[in-house]
């Protein structure tokens, strides 16, 4: 797998440290609240956290990333080692998505954070390129969905749209708080012909997405697994027997207007399947939806979404599929090329990507088995 080149739309900044920085950034500021300063123990308490069911507890792993991340040096270093870590894993294009406000407790500003990134990223771009592993990276800035920065955040992406920022993104809790809050930032993102994709389908149902489309316009779903909720498999929802409408055939399968119109106007999906087994959208990958609705030729794309506290990487995700949910080699070159076709950037810059390095990669792969 780790061979096969791989476009990554969902991945976060602050899910995807290595713990062997953490420490050393958290010595460097004070920062005492680290559970472990061993790096191996400190790997396996994110880890547990994340799978232990408990959201507090996965909660509070983001609060030891982000409090590492109140610098420009170390934002700057964090960046620069994540592009290093996915070109290594044979990532070729990705876009990491990270929210400044939460990285403005040592001073910084709003600015002073994506220029710090930015410049992170750039670094860890030239260094891949020189180890042989070439990637190109954008940003997309994130809103939290329980502040009230979302304009203020869809100013910046817009801002530094032509330096390195793809798009804009809200995260945070489903539940309770509807992407409609935000109205006044996507009005303002779609009158400036800018990109952005929404949570929407992970933890909350069709309601969520229903929102995040049809009166937010987002171009793309971020997880999006619930949009099975909107199938009916042999004459039963869809979670009336997980394992049977996974194996079912197209033709048992009736979409629900949702559905429907989410795959006939080719709306990306950003699946995690990983994550989505920690967080309990999926039982497992075996069963996970996406395996299904690749199946029924919905748009859907692979991702890490927090690479720390699943312990995993774009490699891991795809090995996972193959071995737990039958993927082929061409199921995985059809869905990366889906990524590229649903990135931020240029449709030119795409094409390249898809006819320059993902199709020769996965032939070159092909041709060698």
């Amino acid at each position: 797998m780790l061979r096969a080149p791989k476009a990554l739309l969902h991945d976060h900044l602050d899910g995807g440290l290595r713990p062997s920085t953490i420490i050393e950034i958290a010595d460097e500021v004070g920062y005492a609240g680290l559970p472990s300063t061993d790096v191996d123990a400190l790997a396996g308490w994110f880890r547990e956290s994340a799978d232990s069911g408990s959201l507090v507890r996965y909660l509070e792993t983001f609060d030891h990333t982000i409090a590492v991340m109140q610098t420009a040096e170390g934002l700057r270093r964090v960046a620069r080692e994540s592009v290093m870590d996915l070109a290594a894993d044979g990532v070729v294009y990705a876009e990491s998505r990270y929210a400044p406000e939460q990285h403005l407790e040592g001073g910084l500003e709003l600015e002073d954070v994506v220029e710090a990134v930015n410049a992170g990223f750039r670094e860890g771009e030239q260094e891949a390129a020189a180890a042989g592993t070439p990637i190109r990276v954008t940003a997309l800035l994130t809103a939290m969905r329980h502040a009230a920065k979302s304009t203020e955040i869809a100013e910046l992406a817009v801002r530094y749209r032509d330096r390195g920022v793809a798009g804009f993104d809200i995260a945070g809790a489903e539940a309770g708080f509807p992407p409609t809050r935000h109205l006044d930032a996507f009005e303002y993102l779609r009158r400036e012909n800018a990109h952005f994709t929404i949570h929407a389908g992970e933890a909350f149902g069709l309601p969520s997405i229903w929102e995040a489309i049809q009166w937010c316009g987002a171009d793309r779903l971020g997880h999006g697994v619930r949009i099975v909720d909107d199938l009916i498999v042999r004459g039963k929802p869809f979670g009336a027997d997980v394992a049977a409408a996974i194996a079912a055939d197209a033709d048992e399968i009736v979409l629900g207007r949702l559905a429907a119109y989410v795959r006939d106007t080719r709306i990306p999906l950003e699946m995690c399947p990983s994550s989505n087994v920690q967080t309990g959208a999926a039982a497992s990958v075996a069963l996970h939806p996406i395996s299904l609705l690749k199946r029924l030729r919905f748009r859907v794309t692979v991702n890490t979404d927090n690479r720390l506290m699943s312990g995993t990487s774009m490699s891991r995700e795809m090995g996972l599929l193959v071995d737990e949910a039958g993927w082929s080699m061409d199921d995985l070159r059809w869905v990366t090329i889906n990524a590229m076709k649903s990135a931020f950037i240029p449709f030119d810059e795409r094409l390249a990507i898809i006819d320059e390095v993902v199709k020769p990669g996965y032939d070159a792969l092909a041709a060698a088995r």
